[in-house]
């Protein structure tokens, strides 16, 4: 039988062959590690806000208690965002003519919610609760960052499952007393979490790292 191919023509299949798996592998890789990248994430990119809000000036400066604008953070699954009454609360004294505040007084006199853009949303199969996470130790700045620093608020930690895994298998070192789960910057005079603390979160492990902990 007539030989159908000549050799260059089946050195030729051969390396297309080649090319195309070595290139399907390097588009895999690309994917695998964009997606644990940075930009995949959203770090430090912050959201267009309607209102130019600023932490560093009210967190930082003026040193307003996160738990001021976000009055739901010790109770409910979600911390709350600010409402109109709570800014007007100082704006209606200071800088009640700004331009910059005309949202907030818009809001105020329809008696609508400002539309403040969430920059840390989970997704909607992640159950999350706040008033859990802060009754047990967790910091605000654990899962947020300095937010006091920031002029315009953006993410430091990815919230991927890995991420609140690795804190769920070991909490005991990342838990905070009460009274200073709302500072920023706060700095533990013993690194070490008391016995008792590190045994209660052993035993937990096997619930805090369940999958029907967070998906539900």
């Amino acid at each position: 039988m007539a030989q159908l191919f000549t050799p260059r023509a089946t050195v030729r299949f051969r390396a297309a062959i080649i090319l195309v798996l070595a290139g399907g592998l390097a588009i895999g890789a690309l994917l695998f590690f964009w997606a644990r990248s940075d930009p995949a994430w959203n770090l430090g990119k912050p959201a267009k806000q309607p209102i130019p809000f600023q932490h560093s000036l009210h967190a930082g400066t003026l040193g307003i208690d996160c738990r001021y604008c976000h009055s739901t953070v010790e109770r409910a699954a979600a911390a709350g965002m600010p409402s109109a009454a709570a800014c007007l609360t100082c704006h209606s004294e200071i800088w009640q003519g700004a331009s910059l505040l005309e949202p907030v007084r818009t809001s105020a006199a329809l008696d609508i919610p400002i539309p403040w853009l969430s920059v840390h949303r989970l997704p909607a199969y992640a159950y999350f609760h706040h008033g859990i996470h802060v009754s047990a130790g967790v910091a605000c700045e654990s899962c947020h960052g300095r937010v006091d620093t920031m002029r315009e608020t953006v993410k430091t930690q990815t919230l991927s499952m890995g991420w609140c895994l690795d804190c769920h298998r070991d909490p005991a070192g990342r838990i905070r007393p009460q009274d200073a789960v709302f500072s920023m910057g706060w700095t533990p005079h013993d690194s070490s979490a008391p016995e008792e603390v590190k045994a209660f979160y052993r035993e937990a492990r096997s619930r805090l790292t369940d999958c029907s902990t967070c998906h539900r």
